[in-house]
């Protein structure tokens, strides 16, 4: 077995300023309705991108205003109170990505995302006016061309292709220009956590971001050797082109892959808590001293997912969670209450798990309901239309 300690490189305020802007938009991103601006996780865009063109669609609408370079740089942007700058991309009613200016002196940031606690970035500590609220959990995958015959890793074999390319041996993954990496800043540091080989000292080619590793890996030459890492709602979302890898956690005697089996979006084994790499979306804010976010819209946006805010018109902010490839709290059977930590059984107030299933799968062998009245003995809870045992 190996062991490393995780150090990942520190964002400075400077490097987050240095981003490269994307081409200028006409759309001036304060004109939009009811802006709230966010920075932070490249890997939660499909999560915003459903609730953005949810929110688009009502009488009253709120837009997602959004800067993906990495987690760390968001949590850091925060706490800094970094005016970002340059370009941002929001999604308008029918879910397209669209880009819009920001005002030349900047705006603060409103929000942070990350797939994480903010402890994998270097040198942060959460101060405590920045509230944590926690969102729906996120696989990470290690991600290989669909023409690849590969099916599995385990921790030690990735230990070895990321820590060591080439001189890792790791066959068929020896070949660097074909190992698709992020950054320290970016869901990366989770990965780093799980395999012990520290961020900043990872070997192959660094792609960017998500949607990139998802390019990068499918059209490689050599499917083969081709191997990369994205979060999970961006695998599952490119399954024509891509498969996601079952992994193997030190201690387990086999791999899992996120769902029941290669094909499947059932999501179990992170349910349940076999697959291993797996950790909640979190949402960052500053907050007054009853812990309640200062900025209204950012309030409202992050209530949706805590469920203490009621979405307008008919969103459900259920279904957006699972239509996104992420895992509401109320279908998890497990927590954690650190990265990659202890996993500890879990019962939610209400759960969702047949709604789940019929969602993400299409089916469910539950029965539908319009009250408890409707369940059998055996499932005698109708929730959101199904008779749950809980």
């Amino acid at each position: 077995m190996h062991t490393s300690s995780l150090l990942v490189a520190a964002v400075s305020v400077v490097a987050l300023q240095a981003i490269p802007a994307v081409a200028r938009a006409q759309q001036p991103c304060e004109d939009l309705p009811n802006p709230v601006y966010g920075l932070g996780a490249n890997a939660v865009k499909p999560l915003l991108k459903n609730l953005g063109k949810a929110l688009a669609g009502v009488d009253d609408p709120e837009t997602i205003v959004y800067q993906g370079p990495g987690q760390c740089f968001g949590i850091n942007g925060l706490i800094d109170d970094t005016a970002i700058t340059g370009t941002a991309i929001y999604f308008d009613v029918d879910g397209t990505e669209l880009s819009c200016d920001l005002p030349l002196a900047g705006v603060p940031v409103d929000f942070a995302a990350m797939n994480t606690y903010p402890e994998l970035c270097a040198g942060v500590e959460l101060p405590d006016d920045i509230g944590d609220f926690l969102g729906p959990v996120q696989s990470a995958d290690f991600i290989v061309p669909e023409a690849s015959s590969q099916t599995s890793i385990s921790a030690d074999a990735a230990y070895f292709v990321f820590g060591f390319g080439a001189e890792g041996q790791a066959a068929p993954w020896v070949d660097e220009s074909l190992i698709f990496r992020r950054d320290p800043n970016s869901i990366q540091v989770l990965f780093a956590k799980g395999i012990g080989v520290p961020a900043e000292q990872w070997k192959g080619v660094d792609a960017e971001s998500n949607g990139n590793t998802v390019t990068l890996v499918s059209t490689a030459a050599d499917p083969e050797a081709t191997i990369g890492i994205v979060a999970g709602e961006v695998a599952q979302a490119n399954r024509d082109v891509i498969n996601t890898l079952a992994y193997q956690h030190d201690g387990q005697s086999c791999a899992y892959w996120p769902d029941s089996t290669a094909t499947s979006f059932d999501k179990r084994n992170v349910r349940d808590g076999h697959y291993f790499l797996w950790a909640n979306v979190h949402f960052y804010a500053r907050i007054d001293e009853s812990g309640t976010p200062v900025v209204p819209g950012v309030e409202r946006l992050i209530g949706y997912f805590t469920r203490e805010v009621e979405p307008p018109g008919d969103i459900d902010i259920t279904a957006v969670e699972i239509a996104s490839g992420t895992v509401p709290d109320c279908a998890m059977e497990i927590r954690r209450t650190e990265d990659l930590g202890d996993i500890e059984s879990y019962a939610p107030e209400a759960p969702c798990g047949c709604f789940f299933a019929a969602e993400a799968t299409g089916e469910t062998d539950c029965e539908a309901c319009e009250g408890d009245g409707d369940c059998p003995a055996n499932a005698p809870n109708c929730r959101y239309g199904y008779c749950e045992v809980n």
